[in-house]
């Protein structure tokens, strides 16, 4: 194998500068897309991965192309050395792999010439008359979480034209093939550089990346297939739903171009805060005032239970203010599963502010007893 300097024609003080310029140079010359031999553009292109980097440049400097130690795998006249401690590298079809992690609009035009840049890639992916989608925010209140339900939304948003059907032709007048790109959505263009022109894939401006055209526009939407409007949608809501979860409505965002696909609708909840009950995962917890007497002796109390009628608490005698007491299966729904949370009581013992000459007589002679 030659040296990496003599692959670049340069000498071993050379700056930073003189190894990129002659990486350009011979890049330019070597080009496969100018004719160029392959294997030297290749062999160009690892020379300059390795001398543009100080790192990788200083210990060339030192061990040469041979590398014993501290490399597993061999070293760096094991051909899998280079590649495998690469920064950031792609490969192509045609075997060619390049480290474009410092190369910056040079590695741009690598990427998009061997088909494996951020342009072409964002390109074949984009669906160009899909509608966008919707993301909204539902409130609903916490009894709404116990079981499932539906809720009806009217939301204005892009829909279908109900005059040309989503065509976005008149009706009875054809749609013909974009003259520009010839039905491929996609038109040539070249593209000056230092390695000089490229020839690359872009969206059509005339069409949009559609690949057709109406030969007549629709009045009513212009050629859009869609139009803005009311629609009524909707939303199931399943038992157990909390707050920040998001329900998706397939199909139910703004309609898409001339019959493009449509985008989806996103129903971020919302669980409004209730005015007796708190909510903690799918437990529930709620406060219950008791008499001193009541707590003292024991006795049965009402207990409220969410979404229904109240239920029969028992209270042992001589419960303490601020104890709390489970009720299993009284809880909201487990989302997605079967069973219920637990609700939560906590009982808290009334001290009377006022009381009637008989209660104070009372409270006197227990007061006399001790309690």
């Amino acid at each position: 194998m030659s040296d990496y300097y003599d692959t670049l024609g340069i000498s071993k003080d050379a700056s930073q500068e003189e190894v990129k310029k002659a990486f350009h140079r011979l890049a330019h010359k070597h080009h496969p897309n100018k004719g160029g031999d392959e294997k030297k553009f290749k062999e160009i292109n690892e020379a300059y991965q390795v001398l543009s980097n100080k790192e990788k440049r200083s210990q060339y400097d030192q061990f040469g192309r041979v590398f014993e130690g501290g490399m597993p795998g061999g070293g760096a006249g094991d051909p899998g050395w280079f590649w495998a401690n690469r920064s950031e590298g792609f490969s192509s079809e045609n075997g060619f792999e390049f480290d474009l992690g410092d190369m910056g609009d040079i590695g741009e035009i690598f990427g998009d010439f061997f088909g494996f840049g951020s342009g072409s890639r964002s390109r074949k992916a984009k669906d160009v008359r899909r509608g966008s989608d919707i993301k909204i925010e539902l409130e609903i209140n916490l009894e709404e979480t116990l079981k499932e339900t539906r809720k009806i939304i009217s939301l204005r948003k892009m829909v279908v034209c109900s005059r040309c059907s989503g065509t976005g032709a008149e009706p009875s007048t054809k749609i013909n093939e974009c003259f520009s790109c010839r039905g491929t959505g996609q038109v040539q263009q070249i593209r000056k550089t230092i390695l000089g022109s490229f020839t690359q894939s872009a969206v059509c401006p005339e069409c949009g990346g559609e690949g057709q055209k109406p030969e007549k526009p629709c009045n009513v939407c212009k050629g859009e297939g869609r139009i803005k409007d009311e629609e009524d949608i909707e939303i199931f809501i399943p038992a157990g739903v909390d707050t920040n979860q998001v329900i998706k409505i397939t199909g139910k965002g703004n309609a898409g171009r001339r019959k493009g696909r449509a985008g989806d609708l996103y129903a971020s909840i919302i669980v409004k805060p209730h005015p007796i009950f708190e909510r903690k995962g799918d437990d529930l917890y709620v406060s219950c005032q008791i008499s001193f007497s009541r707590a003292a002796l024991g006795d049965e109390i009402e207990i409220p239970v969410l979404g229904g009628a109240k239920i029969l608490l028992q209270v042992a005698a001589g419960i303490e203010s601020g104890k709390v007491l489970r009720i299993s299966d009284k809880g909201i729904p487990h989302f997605g599963a079967m069973g219920r949370g637990d609700m939560y009581v906590e009982l808290i013992v009334k001290t009377p502010k006022k009381l009637t000459k008989k209660q104070k007589e009372l409270l006197e002679e227990l007061k006399k007893e001790g309690i």
